[in-house]
């Protein structure tokens, strides 16, 4: 039988979420996280494949906002939910997906796609490069010490209602998005998704917490935690789960980190995921045991090349004419000139000789700045045709902050 690929029906959520979660392990959410993604899931950017009434894959995408180097906020497709049935692989079932979506972004005028992957080898195939990174680190609090900047003891620390104090957190949180490349704008509905906090889900640790950083009244900075209780023989060995720490300045968050590492009964702090370049590892007395490790956050894909390279802004001075090959997105093919600085930049099809050769696997990875081109073209990723235009690229493309994305979706 064919498979019919269409934009779902709100009436099919059910069904169509519920292949989603078999194919996740097929355990069903708790009623809480179901009525969220219920709430933001956009129908009509959402798709379903049908075996005649049997859902058998689904796709959605998020309308977002994504912060680029040079500040500016850029629409994108979050690309998100996405599935395919176990029964119904190797059918070009998700193949068919992807290809719809990226029609439908590129009509929509949206330059990129983002998303993050439970699996990232399979999204390499169609364009998306691994652009932004995450540290996660377990910080032995009863070796390690911290070292705070000038200014951390004027800020107010007080514990405040996870809930009650969401308005307030969500301003400090959007006063940071323009800050740093990768960070996603939140719409409304989405100021709810720090808040889910499924008792099935805490596997032993408290009710998620929330404590403030005040400075002269105002609130500059905010953690959300939980406490895992823990003993051994001789002493308490607890654990802090830390899910979302931001801060406006390095007092504000100094402060809260000092916190965290001295809470009472335990003896480590277990970090999720802080940006690559994150001040905290500056503060510890002993690097080697917080145990960093760096996994891939957001995967980008240039749906169009000239107005994305467009929409971000370049830390040096670049003229260069790329070769792009793109045979999933035909319309990407070919050379583009690329001028630009920290000001703005020009992205125009050229008929010019190439400087670099690279596939927009390559543009997405490098688009935020968390990955340089000179280490691409280590891994034969990129090639330097002119010399001197693989350095004189990689600089402007880079970022003097590290690309990151607080949450998933």
């Amino acid at each position: 039988m064919t498979t019919e690929l269409r934009v779902l029906d709100p009436s099919e959520w059910d069904r169509w979420y519920g292949v989603l979660e078999l194919a996740f392990g097929g355990v069903p959410e708790s009623p809480e996280e179901r009525r969220l993604w219920r709430d933001l899931t956009e129908c009509d950017r959402s798709l379903g494949a049908w075996d005649g009434d049997l859902c058998v894959g689904t796709a959605g995408a998020f309308t977002f906002r994504v912060t680029v180097p040079g500040g500016a906020s850029v629409p994108a497709g979050g690309v998100t939910m996405v599935s395919v049935a176990g029964t119904h692989r190797r059918r070009g079932i998700l193949t068919s997906m992807m290809r719809r979506q990226l029609d439908d972004l590129r009509a929509a005028g949206e330059a990129l796609a983002v998303l993050t992957a439970s699996e990232p080898g399979i999204y390499g195939r169609f364009g998306y490069g691994a652009a932004a990174y995450g540290v996660r680190a377990t910080i032995d609090t009863a070796r390690v010490r911290l070292s705070v900047p000038e200014g951390t003891d004027d800020v107010v620390l007080r514990q405040a209602d996870l809930t009650g104090s969401s308005a307030v957190c969500e301003g400090v949180y959007a006063r940071l998005v323009p800050t740093r490349p990768g960070m996603t704008a939140r719409r409304p509905g989405w100021e709810r998704l720090p808040l889910i906090d499924p008792p099935g889900e805490r596997e032993g640790a408290s009710p998620r917490l929330c404590v403030l950083a005040e400075r002269g009244g105002e609130v500059v900075g905010y953690a959300h935690y939980a406490v895992r209780s823990d003993w051994s023989s001789t002493a308490a060995e607890g654990t802090v789960d830390v899910h979302q720490l931001m801060g406006l300045d390095p007092a504000a968050e100094a402060a809260l980190w000092r916190f965290l590492c001295s809470v009472d009964l335990t003896s480590e702090v277990r970090i999720r995921s802080r940006p690559v370049d994150d001040g905290w590892q500056h503060l510890v007395s002993d690097a080697r045991r917080c145990f960093p490790t760096v996994r891939d956050l957001l995967h980008v894909r240039l749906v169009e090349v000239g107005a994305a390279l467009e929409a971000r802004t370049y830390q040096a001075p670049v003229d260069v004419v790329l070769e792009v090959e793109d045979a999933f997105c035909p319309w990407n093919e070919g050379r583009w000139r690329l001028t630009g600085d920290r000001k703005g930049a020009s992205c125009t099809r050229t008929g010019d000789a190439p400087d670099l050769a690279l596939s927009v696997r390559e543009l997405g990875a490098a688009y935020l700045g968390g990955n340089s081109l000179v280490s691409l073209a280590g891994a034969g990723r990129v090639r330097e045709l002119r010399e001197g235009a693989l350095v004189e690229a990689s600089v402007a493309f880079g970022s003097p902050v590290a690309p990151w994305l607080p949450h998933g979706f």
